[in-house]
Order: structure tokens, then sequence, then C-alpha cells
């Protein structure tokens, strides 16, 4: 499957921004375990920190309360406009993962928190790329993502995504020039599927 562009990715989502918010616009949706590895790794931050794909903002909000200078960036104005009033103390900016209006290395982390997912390899490739770039010697990355056995397509609830098998990921994220600092697995519950969550530093 090709690279979605994004508008195609933009219109999917807020087409169903109001259900999305409803059911992941809180922290409340997100294991516990996960918000203490994004908070190990991103929380108090010295530097900025971006949110690429922020949704409805739940977890720049997060951050933004450990003390982290967060911005979130997303393609759709309805999460925006939801993140904006529901976490007044972090910014929000419309934009695209895949172009990063930042200086080299000058910011100090990145959450990619289920926003990679409907990247083929190539784009993938890319945007890690975008992120080494912007991210400070010993900058932090977390990304969530679903896993599986191999890298295939799949039929998510909103427009067409990618599972990625975590060592194939891993070793992404080291050609990007990252190093793997931490690793874990979720197996499926319910109706929430299988998936990882890889940090790593530059």
């Amino acid at each position: 499957m090709a690279a979605l562009p994004a508008e195609r990715v933009a219109q999917a989502y807020s087409s169903v921004a109001g259900r999305y918010i409803e059911l992941f616009g809180s922290v409340d949706s997100v294991h516990p375990d996960d918000l203490r590895l994004i908070g190990a790794h991103l929380g108090r931050s010295t530097g900025p920190v971006l949110d690429l794909g922020c949704g409805p903002g739940h977890l720049s909000g997060f951050l933004s309360a450990t003390g982290s200078q967060v911005t979130g960036i997303d393609l759709v104005p309805e999460f925006l406009a939801h993140a904006r009033r529901s976490h007044p103390a972090a910014r929000f900016e419309l934009g695209s993962l895949t172009e990063l209006d930042r200086p080299d290395a000058s910011v100090a982390g990145v959450l990619a928190w289920f926003s990679l997912i409907h990247l083929d390899p190539a784009g993938l490739d890319g945007v890690l790329a975008e992120v080494r770039r912007v991210l400070a010697p010993g900058g932090a990355l977390v990304v969530g993502f679903f896993d599986g056995p191999v890298r295939e397509p799949f039929a998510h609830r909103v427009v067409e995504a990618h599972r990625w098998p975590v060592e194939e990921l891993a070793q992404r994220l080291h050609r990007a020039g990252l190093v793997e600092v931490e690793r874990v697995h979720r197996p499926q519950d319910g109706d929430r599927r299988r998936y990882a969550v890889l940090a790593a530093r530059r």
C-alpha cells in the first residue's frame, strides 16, 4: 500500500472527530503504564516537546501538566479546537509530521502516539529522519504503534493503517540515528488491538 495523502487522512479523521474525541480524548483511554513510560521519557523536559499527530490533545495536556513545554501538531482542525479548549496550557498547531517547522537539534522530545501508523515504509523513514533532525543530542522519541509478526496494511477503523514487527521498527529507528532505550509489548485486550511502544534517544 502506498503512503496515504495527508489530505485523505485528515478528511477521514475529521469525519469521525466527535466520536473519536468521545472515545479517545482523555488520558483515561491510555494504559496507566503507558502514561508512566511517556512521562518518564518526555515529562519535565527542559526543552520543547512535540506531540506529533496529537489528536484531541490529551497526551499534550498530560505532558504539559508535568512541566514540559509541549506543542501538539495535527492535521485535523476539529481535534485542535477541542485540544485548545481542553488544555490551554499546551500549544497546538495545524501541521504535518512529515514537515516539521523547527530548526535542527532544537527539540528535547517527540511523542508519536499511533500517529505513524498510516505511513508506508518510505514515508516512515522520511518522518524518522525529520524527527532525528529536530531532536537535540540526547533528545527522546516515544512511538506507539500496532505490532504484528509481519509488516502489513489492515483495515483501521478510520483509514487504512500498517502493523509493524517491533524488531523491524526498531531497526528503522537505528538506521535513522536513534538508539532504542525501552520496549514494551501490550497483548490484545478485548477490542483493543495488540500494540507496542518503543522509546529511543538521539
